[in-house]
């Protein structure tokens, strides 16, 4: 090793530790752990303690005899799903739609920071942000509410439009075909403010003489997009996409339940696995049902992210999340 590879190698002399000496990074570590516990805290409540519950899963649960002294019964939960008539329905209706969620979603989040990205003054910006930020923060029963402001057949406001222009109105709530398109759209409306931010937040930290360059070179603004802000970002959307594929086997209960005002003329396109074992459970009462759907949504889950990590590790190993 040259001289020059000894001096980048070197500790700098703050950072030496004497023999026998305390580790001069040890109280600032301590104080950043002391700043996580209320973080494990809570995943530690709600998320590490319940996993213990997954033992309902095989069982004929029972309140009075509690969780383990309830029958043993195996899988027999999960053959109750898998033979149920509308199983492969609810599967493509959850598997289809949180693709469209991912893809469309993803496209929309990365187009609307391209977009903040281009914008010069803080004052308009900050009204962006904020407009498009509002929706994530509304509860699924107010969204719910205002979708059936614009769909109601007799006062909605696209039906008093179409009466206007001489058409007939429609029964949005009866008509099943229309519901994957304003599910994907309720959808992205709601949360492209939260996840543009994401990907904006990440944009700030290019250099801006990478812009400056491309700019003296005369590049246009798309050939700057495409070769200085797309690359950049292309670790944080794969990493991004990887976690979307582990809970795509999970759907946000309120779009499917609260908007769609849980009509059963538009149960062959929205109903999915979160929904149908709800209205189990109302009507059977059985705990251990809906915990085995659960145990199958999280090994599923986790299959899909170890799989699409392989894949990306596979074709580009430096975007891979593990």
């Amino acid at each position: 090793m040259n001289q020059l590879q000894e001096e980048a190698y070197a500790v700098p002399p703050a950072l030496r530790v004497k023999r026998g000496s305390r580790d001069p990074l040890k109280k600032s570590n301590l104080s950043l752990l002391l700043m996580c516990l209320p973080a494990l805290a809570l995943i530690t409540i709600f998320r590490i303690l319940p996993a213990f519950g997954i033992v309902l899963a095989f069982k004929d649960f029972n309140v009075s005899k509690g969780v383990f002294g309830s029958k043993w019964i195996g899988i027999e939960n999960f053959k109750f799903f898998f033979q149920s008539m509308d199983v492969w329905v609810i599967l493509r209706n959850t598997l289809v739609m949180n693709t469209l969620f991912i893809v469309v979603g993803t496209v929309s989040a990365i187009f609307v920071a391209l977009l903040l990205n281009e914008i010069r003054s803080k004052r308009a910006l900050k009204a962006y942000q904020t407009i498009m930020f509002f929706p994530y923060f509304m509860s699924w029963v107010v969204v719910a509410y205002l979708v059936f402001s614009f769909l109601s057949q007799d006062f909605g406001i696209f039906n008093v439009l179409l009466q206007k222009l001489g058409r007939d109105p429609v029964m949005w709530y009866t008509e099943p075909r229309y519901w994957p398109f304003i599910l994907v759209f309720v959808s992205v409306w709601k949360g492209v403010g939260y996840n543009s931010i994401i990907y904006y937040t990440s944009l700030l930290s290019i250099e801006q003489d990478y812009f400056d360059a491309a700019a003296i070179d005369g590049a246009s603004k798309l050939q700057t997009i495409r070769s200085i802000s797309l690359p950049f970002l292309k670790p944080l959307i794969v990493i991004m996409t990887i976690l979307a594929v582990g809970g795509i086997m999970y759907s946000d209960f309120g779009l499917f339940f609260q908007v769609t005002r849980n009509q059963g003329p538009l149960y062959p396109v929205t109903d999915v696995i979160d929904t149908y074992v709800y209205r189990s459970l109302l009507v059977t009462g059985n705990i251990g049902i809906s915990s085995a759907v659960n145990f199958i949504q999280s090994i599923v889950g986790f299959l899909l992210v170890i799989g699409t990590n392989l894949i990306v590790r596979k074709v580009d190993s430096d975007s891979a999340l593990f």
